[in-house]
C-alpha cells in the first residue's frame, strides 16, 4: 500500500521525536550512576558504578527476551494481568509498536533496578545485584507496566471498554508504575539486609554516613533533570497530534505544558526542602536540596500531563514535605537506605498517584488518553469537581503495586539471604566493596585510606 508524503513525514518526526525522548531517558543511567557515587563513601564507589552498568546491561537482555512481552504483548482477548506475545521481538515492528518504542521503553526498565540498587548500596553482594536486576527488569517492572500501560491491561486508561471506576489509573510517565515499584523493592531489600555497620550506635541513633563527593551529587541531579524531559513528555510517544476543534493546539503543546510542570514541581520542593532543612538542622545543605528536587520530579511524574502549571507547585511542595516527614521516621525505626531511595522514589510516587486524582484537569485528560477529541466525558481531580471515580482507581494502583511488589521482591530478596548471597561480611563491609570485590578502590587516594590499597594486600591480610 503506498504511503502519502505527509503521512511520511508525520511518521518520520514522531520516530525521531521518541528515539530522541529515549536518548535522554538513557542520560538519566549516567545521572544515576552519579548521584549514587557521589551519596556512598569512597571506599564503595567504584562499587556502586558497576552496579549501574550491570543495571543497563543485564536489564537490556532480560527486558529484550521477557520483559517487552509481558508488559506490551497485547493480542485480541489477551489477559488483562500479563502480556503473551513479542517475546525475543518476535513479530515486531506492528502496526502499534516498533523498535523505536521498545527501546523507549527499555529506559524506563532498567531505571527502575538503579532505584532498587541505591536502596542496598554498600553492603550487598555483586552476584545479588545480577539475580534481582534481571529479574526486576524482566518480570516484576513490566508486569505493573501492563497493567497501566498496555491496552489491555485491567489498570488502564486506554481500554476501550471497562475501565476501572469508569476511569482506568492514571499513571502518565510512571510514579507508580516506575518510582514507586522501585522504592518498595528497596524497602524489602533494606530490611532484609539491614543496617549498614556502624550507621546506628549502641542507643539505636543514627550516626551521620554522608556520601563522599558532593559534586558529583549535584552533577548527577541535573543529568536526571535533564533526562526527565524526556522520560514526562516523551511519554506522549507522538508530538505531530493535532487536536479538533482547536486552534493550533496538539500533542506539541501538551508536551511543552508537561516540561513546564515538570520543572515547577521539582523546583518547588527543592526550594521548600532547602528552607525547611535549613530550620531543622541549621544550615544550608546542597545534598538534600538536590534529593528534594528529585522528589519533587518523581512526584508529578503521574500527573505531568494533565495538571495545570499552578498545581505541580502544590505537588512538589507536598512532595517537599512526604520526603522530609519519611526521612525523619526511617531514622526512628532504624531504617538504612543510603541514598534515601525508598523515601523519595516510594514516598513521594506515592504522593504523586494520589495528587494526581485530586487535580488532574478534564481538558487535559482527554487531551492525553483520547487527543483531544470532542465529546468525551472521562473522570478527572476530586478537587476540580471530578469526583471520586480518579481517586478511586489511583488508589487502587497505589496498593496493588505495594502488594505485586511485596509478593515477589520480598520472597527474592529473602531467598537470597538464606542462602547467603544477599550481604557481604562485616569485615568485607568495614574495608570497602571497592577493595573487597573489585580488585582496588576508584580513586588513588581518600580520605578513607586506612586500609590495604590492593587487592593482593587485602587477600594476604584476610589469609593472616
Amino acid at each position: 500500500m503506498n504511503v502519502s508524503w505527509e503521512t511520511s513525514v508525520t511518521d518520520s518526526i514522531n520516530t525521531i521525536y521518541l528515539l530522541f525522548s529515549a536518548y535522554l531517558v538513557f542520560v538519566m543511567q549516567l545521572g544515576f550512576a552519579m548521584l549514587c557515587a557521589g551519596s556512598v563513601r569512597a571506599k564503595n564507589a567504584m562499587n556502586i558504578m558497576l552496579t549501574n552498568v550491570v543495571d543497563a546491561v543485564v536489564g537490556s537482555i532480560s527486558y529484550f527476551l521477557f520483559g517487552f512481552a509481558f508488559a506490551f504483548g497485547s493480542e485480541p482477548n489477551s489477559n488483562p494481568f500479563i502480556g503473551t506475545q513479542f517475546f525475543a521481538l518476535h513479530n515486531i515492528p506492528t502496526t502499534s509498536y516498533d523498535y523505536s518504542f521498545f527501546l523507549y521503553q527499555w529506559a524506563f526498565a532498567i531505571a527502575v533496578a538503579g532505584i532498587t540498587a541505591g536502596s542496598i548500596a554498600e553492603r550487598t553482594q555483586f552476584s545479588a545485584y545480577l539475580v534481582f536486576s534481571f529479574f526486576l527488569s524482566g518480570f516484576v517492572y513490566p508486569i505493573v507496566a501492563h497493567w497501566v500501560w498496555s491496552s489491555s491491561g485491567w489498570l488502564s486508561p486506554g481500554l476501550s471498554s471497562g475501565l476501572l471506576f469508569g476511569s482506568g489509573a492514571i499513571d502518565f510517565a510512571g510514579s507508580g508504575v516506575v518510582h514507586l515499584v522501585g522504592g518498595i523493592a528497596g524497602l524489602w531489600g533494606s530490611i532484609i539486609e539491614g543496617p549498614r555497620v556502624g550507621r546506628f550506635d549502641a542507643f539505636g541513633k543514627a550516626v551521620p554516613m554522608r556520601g563522599h563527593n558532593a559534586t558529583l551529587v549535584v552533577l548527577g541531579t541535573f543529568l536526571l533533570w535533564f533526562g526527565w524531559f524526556g522520560f514526562n513528555p516523551g511519554s506522549f510517544d507522538k508530538i505531530l497530534v493535532s487536536y479538533p476543534n482547536t486552534v493550533n493546539q496538539g500533542n506539541w503543546t501538551s508536551v511543552g505544558r508537561t516540561a513546564v510542570t515538570t520543572t515547577l514541581a521539582g523546583s518547588t520542593a527543592g526550594i521548600v526542602t532547602l528552607f525547611s532543612r535549613r530550620l531543622l538542622v541549621g544550615h544550608w545543605d546542597a545534598l538534600d536540596v538536590c534529593n528534594g528536587v528529585l522528589g519533587g520530579f518523581v512526584a508529578i511524574t503521574s500527573g505531568c500531563s494533565v495538571v495545570e502549571p499552578w498545581a505541580a507547585i502544590v505537588c512538589g511542595f507536598c512532595a517537599a514535605w512526604v520526603l522530609i516527614g519519611l526521612n525523619i521516621l526511617t531514622l526512628k525505626l532504624q531504617f538504612d537506605d543510603p541514598l534515601e531511595a525508598t523515601q523519595l522514589h516510594g514516598g513521594c510516587g506515592a504522593w504523586g498517584l494520589i495528587f494526581t486524582g485530586l487535580f488532574a484537569k478534564e481538558e487535559f485528560v482527554v487531551q492525553a488518553y483520547d487527543s483531544g477529541e470532542s465529546g468525551v466525558v472521562r473522570p478527572y481531580g476530586l478537587f476540580l469537581g471530578g469526583g471520586w471515580g480518579l481517586v478511586g482507581a489511583q488508589l487502587v494502583e497505589l496498593v496493588v503495586i505495594v502488594g505485586w511488589v511485596s509478593l515477589t521482591m520480598g520472597p527474592l530478596f529473602y531467598g537470597l539471604h538464606k542462602l547467603g548471597i544477599l550481604r557481604i561480611s562485616r569485615d568485607e563491609e568495614i574495608q570497602g566493596l571497592d577493595i573487597s570485590s573489585h580488585g582496588g578502590y576508584a580513586y588513588s587516594a581518600h580520605p578513607e585510606d586506612t586500609g590495604p590499597r590492593l587487592y593482593s594486600e587485602y587477600v594476604r591480610l584476610q589469609n593472616h
